[in-house]
């Protein structure tokens, strides 16, 4: 048997996942900028520590901390009542008054199609079929553009589950913003059809604060390195162990593997802040390191939820045939795509030329709330959904990904004109504009 083998069979049947896993979200709010998220980086370092790598660091970076207080959300004609609700990240404080209209999907054609000025827009989480997905932040844009007074995103998963996520990339939005269950979406665009009134009330703010990036080094001190990025933050309604708990317990378990594999290149293996709130520790990271000489960057963000590993390429041939040869070589299933998208913390290296890969894993869509974002980003994300073989086994896949990559010298970069004409293709732009995140220097 091969040292690589009895590594492998070690992990297998490690129980350190899951009792990182456990520490991770026994942590109360770990959402940007508050005490949880500190102490979840310092559990971090320890990770990183203990699985034997070298100049473990840990950096600050100057944020706004967005405190998510209180809303409340009531229809006051034809009947008056009352719905449960939550704030979403980045939305102001302050109070809006509207028609309801019901804008469907949230697509921007649907948002089109009514008249949003001076309403507030009901919209759904999910996507029409066939469609590619359509991020909140895009959703929340339209609307605003077309003059909508506030924002209303109704989850389409049952169990009386608010949703949360970010309206902005770090910046106080324009218009209020909250998250309520499917139940309540129901109730609200059944009124939006009889014309319905609503108030909405929100009571969040924002102050300065610091968040956390915590790096360091595996393998041999090589020119080019092979990043390995999970962020360790986490919504505050719930313990965040899917998103993404799992995903930082998979590069910190990958971590140990990693210490005890052949590479050929540095590895740098990093936990990141802030990507709940706008990729705010991925920018800082990535402002600081040498984008040169990252010959790819592996953003474990969706991994170890799920029983496959899927591998979003962003358009990379190179990291599509990384992932096929281990796939091939492991006998384990790897689903690859090739989308490019915006929303997770490769963006900004994959913004400055860095090949992307991101690992998510595929849902079993017919499983109770599995479908879509699933129980993420609402008080369901809690640590009894995950299967610890799931880490383990994600950990493995991780660390082999990241062996094949350190092996490969030539992994041609990508410029910005090509990385813009993909997003193109997939009708990213207008959204991404709409949410402000289009790059200012992309024409």
């Amino acid at each position: 048997m091969t040292e690589r083998a009895r590594a492998l069979g070690r992990l297998w049947q490690d129980d350190y996942p899951w009792t990182f896993l456990t520490r991770l979200t026994e942590i109360e709010n770990r959402l940007g900028g508050h005490p949880g998220e500190r102490r979840a980086a310092d559990l971090v370092a320890e990770g990183f520590e203990r699985a034997g790598a070298r100049d473990v660091t840990m950096e600050s970076f100057d944020i706004t901390r967005w405190d998510r207080g209180r809303a409340e959300l009531a229809v006051t004609e034809p009947v008056r009542r009352s719905f449960e609700a939550v704030a979403l990240p980045y939305s102001p404080g302050g109070d809006a008054r509207g028609e309801l209209v019901d804008v469907g999907h949230g697509t921007p054609e649907e948002i089109d199609e009514m008249d949003v000025e001076g309403a507030i827009a009901v919209a759904s989480t999910t996507t029409p079929p066939g469609n590619r997905f359509v991020h909140r932040m895009e959703k929340f844009g339209h609307a605003v553009a077309a003059g909508a007074e506030a924002f209303v995103f109704h989850n389409h998963v049952p169990g009386q589950l608010p949703p949360t996520g970010s309206l902005t990339f770090g910046d106080v939005a324009a218009r209020p913003g909250v998250g309520v269950s499917r139940e309540t979406g129901a109730w609200l665009t059944d009124y939006a059809d009889r014309g319905a009134t609503a108030t909405l009330s929100v009571d969040a703010g924002t102050e300065p604060a610091t968040s956390h990036d915590v790096h360091a080094e595996l393998g041999p001190d090589t020119d080019e390195e092979v990043l390995v990025v999970a962020h360790l933050d986490a919504h505050d309604v719930a313990e965040g162990a899917l998103d993404n708990g799992c995903g930082i317990t998979v590069v910190v378990a990958a971590a140990h593997l990693l210490a005890e594999l052949d590479l050929d290149a540095r590895v740098r293996v990093a936990g990141v802040g802030c990507e709940e709130t706008g990729l705010l520790g991925s920018e800082a990271l990535a402002d600081r390191l040498d984008a040169d000489r990252v010959r790819a960057v592996v953003n474990v963000d969706g991994a170890g939820r799920f029983r496959d590993l899927q591998a979003f390429t962003h358009g990379s041939e190179t990291l599509r045939s990384v992932a096929e040869r281990v796939a091939d070589e492991t006998n384990q299933p790897i689903g690859v795509e090739a989308n490019v998208h915006p929303f997770s913390d490769h963006w900004p290296f994959l913004r400055r030329g860095v090949p992307a890969l991101q690992l998510h894993s595929r849902q079993d869509d017919s499983a109770p709330g599995q479908r879509g974002r699933g129980w993420g980003h609402t008080h369901a994300d809690t640590r009894d959904k995950v299967d610890d073989r799931n880490l383990r086994e994600h950990a493995m896949l991780t660390a082999l990904l990241v062996q094949e990559l350190t092996r490969r010298e030539d992994v041609p970069r990508r410029d910005a004109e090509d990385v813009a004409e993909d997003l193109r293709e997939r009708d990213y732009e207008a959204g991404m504009r709409a949410a402000d995140i289009w790059p200012e220097d992309w024409a």
